[in-house]
């Protein structure tokens, strides 16, 4: 039996997301239970996978398969596709099995053509109507399938407003609209070469390619990659039956959501448009209405539209973003989809559900994006300074949040200004899909048009970004790069300020201040911690940055780069001394007065943390990076250090390796000089005894020795520090339980995890150099080729930002395996940047790692990705 490629809606469920994606499966499960929605099939992600097999061509097998469920479909709605009675129309849009909302692309009437609009005239009586969803039709068609660009046809369109005398497309009579679909497929023949297509079948193949051919379009690309979606999942097409908004003042359209997603109030949030289609709601081209309108024009269509979306809330327990439409007065939903929600939102919501005994807390914490948290975590506006800046306009609080920066006027410009250093807000008309790349650079993105469901308002709210949409008041000319306010005029160079949570723009740039974090935030974060087995340390080598760590939840410290405290001003220079020194008797000179600073640091970590456990790697980097590179600092330095410029140059040259990532660095300097090991384990220990007796703690310090490849290696710096560390104990004549292992980042410490496990008390994998290692390039020059694989399709992620677990996690799994196989009971962590990537922690925990280790800041989207690794596989 030959693959299925093409499904009707009656023959799926909820089950299928990857085969039907996310849209697909949710309409078939719609069909189930007895869901208002107007009928049709989906082409699966398969046959979108097929099309890139087979060089972005649909074979004759699928395009066959299509047509015959088209058959179907003419079936089941007693209508014709391209038939001269009862035209059946449909809808062309993608389905990912991931909500990508606006990154693809959609088509509306197809099935129109010049033949078919003359029977939806006659059929409808209502000739305006039929030739307005023509025109729309060919815009549509012309711009996704044809690459014919639809602001051209707006032009067009704006043309004959002026030429009509008429504000509003709907002020356009029917006579107005055939006179615009001549001048739409004149124009379209004069780009095309060709007539407008006629045939429906060519117009549905062609639709149907072009949604696929949208998976792989930069904006998607984009997305895919900030939202961790892979390209090998392919997108569905969802082929469905038209019901129309625009057919008069007892039709519209409209968007809802079942809670609020900008504050999460528990109350329907929707908009919509009479007499319009969908696309008008969400492009903020029109100002839509609040539903309760609806109530008082159509209260019995209201009240069912009200049962619809509670109704859809409780089958899929979650907020629901829907889109519906209004056909002469009859309901029906055309999707319906887990909603996009602002992070505050979707705590509230999360929250609010386990108590109203709709969900479970593991079902709660599953509903929260981990990385959604990272924006409830940075500064808002100082409320002081705020009263010092005049509002000048105000909108709708689209996405919540504080952002200032100067005016960009256009996504590209937003991307380069970003790129080089500037802070700017991107300020449009409407942002269109095209814009993603310029609202990711952006702080906060200002439109002067759209509502709460506008494509800026969405696409913000899944970005984590601050938004205000809709601020009528201002008029942005883009051409000439000014933004007009009650007759003030602002350029590139002027300062702006949003506030996402009440929809206010200031003039000027506000300063910030640090978030309180409690209420459904405190709740949440208790229920992610009462359910992850896996612990949350924080990368921190300062006193403030361990401390913001543990209010952010941190239960430790597992990684404190020790080189970062001697690029101090006030230490530099002792370090510099000791670098030069020639012989051992002046670097030790040099360390001994290293000692005491590098004591003072770590007491002040030991004290931020609290009693928690606290992981210090000895020096790490190759000495060069202490030396300075330029002429004139060389040479004052010389001076400082009484020697000659040539004798100076002469020791930075030695020091200058060809390929320092591999070079004389980690536990080598160690090994070269053991008064370095020495210093930092008596820094470690004296400061541990210290802050232990003044503060009746028990902190139990780990000394981590980097770069280890070699169980010798180990050895032989293990030795220095227990050495040290046991003289210096029994002098002091206290109890102190320490801990020495080492840092897992080179590959062959992994296939020899076994006999380092031996010498080691615990593992931390060092992810970003075993990354670079085992990709055999740098992480500093990557950058200049990486996106050459991403639109190439090589990688579909940055591995150093995400794991690459069929590679550098194979490494990972076999030291896991090695090293417990000799001591069952090993302490294993991460410390790389990929511990507070969910994905990455997902990974760990499925291996058995006992923590992971992240900056300060990422430690609450660490601990909520722990507890979805637990509730997704148990442990």
């Amino acid at each position: 039996m030959s693959k299925k490629y093409v499904y009707l809606f009656s023959e799926g469920d909820a089950t299928m997301k990857n085969l039907l994606g996310g849209k697909g499966a949710n309409l078939a499960e719609m069909t189930n239970i007895g869901i208002p929605i107007p009928m049709g099939f989906t082409v699966t992600t398969e046959a979108c996978n097929k099309y890139y097999d087979d060089e972005k061509v649909i074979t004759p097998e699928i395009i066959e398969e299509i047509h015959a469920t088209m058959n179907k479909l003419e079936e089941v709605t007693g209508k014709s596709f391209g038939g001269t009675v009862n035209p059946l129309l449909v809808s062309v849009r993608s389905g990912a099995r991931a909500s990508m909302p606006g990154m693809m692309d959609t088509i509306l009437n197809l099935g129109l053509n010049d033949e078919t609009v003359e029977v939806v005239a006659k059929e409808t009586g209502n000739e305006r109507f039929a030739y307005d969803s023509y025109r729309r039709f060919i815009m549509m068609f012309a711009d996704v399938v044809m690459d014919v660009d639809k602001k051209d046809f707006e032009e067009i369109l704006h043309e004959m407003k002026e030429e009509k005398g008429v504000e509003l497309d709907t002020e356009l009579s029917a006579e107005d609209l055939k006179e615009l679909v001549v001048k739409f497929k004149n124009y379209y023949k004069e780009r095309k070469g060709e007539d407008f297509p006629q045939d429906p079948r060519a117009q549905l193949i062609e639709s149907i390619t072009a949604v696929f051919r949208s998976w792989d379009n930069p904006r998607a690309n984009v997305y895919r990659r900030m939202n961790d979606i892979p390209s090998s999942w392919g997108t569905a097409v969802n082929v469905q039956e038209m019901v129309f908004g625009n057919k008069g003042e007892t039709s519209g359209s409209g968007v809802a959501f079942s809670r609020n997603p900008a504050t999460g109030e528990r109350k329907i949030f929707a908009e919509y448009l009479m007499n319009a289609q969908g696309e008008d709601v969400v492009a903020g081209i029109r100002t839509p209405q609040p539903i309760e309108e609806l109530e008082k024009q159509m209260p019995e269509t209201y009240n069912q539209f009200v049962d619809i979306v509670n109704k859809l809330e409780n089958h899929y327990h979650d907020m629901q973003d829907m889109e519906f439409t209004i056909e002469e007065g009859k309901l029906y939903f055309l999707q319906t989809r887990n909603g996009k929600r602002t992070a505050q939102a979707a705590l509230k919501i999360a929250v609010d559900m386990v108590e109203e005994g709709l969900v479970s807390k593991e079902q709660a914490i599953l509903m929260m994006d981990p990385k959604q948290l990272d924006t409830l975590l940075h500064p808002a506006f100082d409320t002081n300074e705020m009263k010092k800046h005049e509002i000048i306009a105000t909108g709708l609080p689209a996405s919540p949040g504080a952002a200032t920066g100067k005016i960009s006027f256009s996504a590209l410009e937003a991307k380069e200004r970003h790129e080089a250093g500037e802070k700017v807000i991107l300020v449009r008309q409407e942002t269109s899909p095209e814009d993603i790349e310029g609202m990711i650079a952006a702080e906060g993105i200002l439109t002067v048009r759209g509502g709460m469901t506008s494509h800026a308002a969405v696409v913000a709210r899944g970005m984590g970004a601050c938004c205000v949409a809709g601020a009528g008041a201002i008029k942005v000319d883009e051409k000439n790069k000014t933004m007009t306010v009650n007759g003030k005029v602002y350029s590139s160079e002027d300062y702006i300020s949003l506030d996402g949570s009440t929809g206010d723009v200031y003039e000027g740039n506000i300063a910030t201040v640090e978030p309180e974090i409690s209420g459904h935030f405190g709740t949440f974060m208790s229920w992610a911690d009462e359910i992850r087995s896996l612990k949350v340390r924080t990368n921190a080598d300062t006193p403030h940055d361990a401390a913001q760590a543990i209010k952010f939840g941190a239960e430790g410290i597992g990684l404190t780069r020790t080189e970062h405290m001697f690029f101090a001003e006030d230490r530099i220079f002792i370090m510099r001394q000791m670098i030069v020194a020639r012989t051992e008797e002046a670097r030790r000179a040099a360390l001994e007065k290293l000692l005491p600073m590098q004591k003072g640091d770590f007491k002040g970590l030991y004290k931020a943390m609290e009693g928690h456990p606290v992981t210090v790697r000895f020096l790490d980097p190759p000495l060069h990076e202490f030396l300075p590179t330029k002429e004139k600092e060389i040479a004052d330095l010389a001076a400082e250090l009484k020697l000659s410029v040539a004798d100076l140059n002469g020791i930075i040259s030695d020091l200058h390796e060809f390929n320092p990532m591999m070079g004389h660095r980690g536990c080598r300097l160690s090994i070269s000089y053991p008064e370095i090991a020495e210093m930092q384990t008596r820094a470690v220990i004296e400061a541990a005894i210290e802050v232990n007796e003044e503060m009746g703690w028990n902190t139990v310090p780990e000394i981590m020795i980097p770069l280890v490849g070699e169980v010798n290696e180990l050895k032989y710096v293990k030795n220095i520090v227990k050495k040290t560390a046991d003289a210096i104990i029994a002098e002091k004549g206290v109890e102190l339980k320490y801990l020495v292992g080492t840092m897992i980042e080179i590959p062959r410490a992994c296939v020899t995890a076994d006999e380092i496990a031996k010498e080691a008390d615990f593992f931390s994998f060092g992810t970003n150099d075993l990354t670079q290692m085992s990709f055999g390039f740098s992480r500093d020059d990557a950058g200049t080729f990486l996106k050459h694989y991403y639109d190439k399709k090589i990688y579909d992620f940055d591995p150093f930002a995400k794991l690459d677990q069929t590679g550098v996690g194979q490494f990972v799994k076999i030291a896991v395996e090695k090293g417990r196989g000799v001591k069952e009971n090993l302490k294993l962590g991460v410390c790389g940047e990929h511990g507070g990537d969910p994905s990455s922690v997902h990974f760990f925990h499925e291996n058995g790692l006992d923590y992971v280790s992240c900056s300060p800041y990422r430690v609450p989207v660490a601990r909520l990705a722990a507890a979805q690794a637990q509730v997704k596989n148990p442990r």
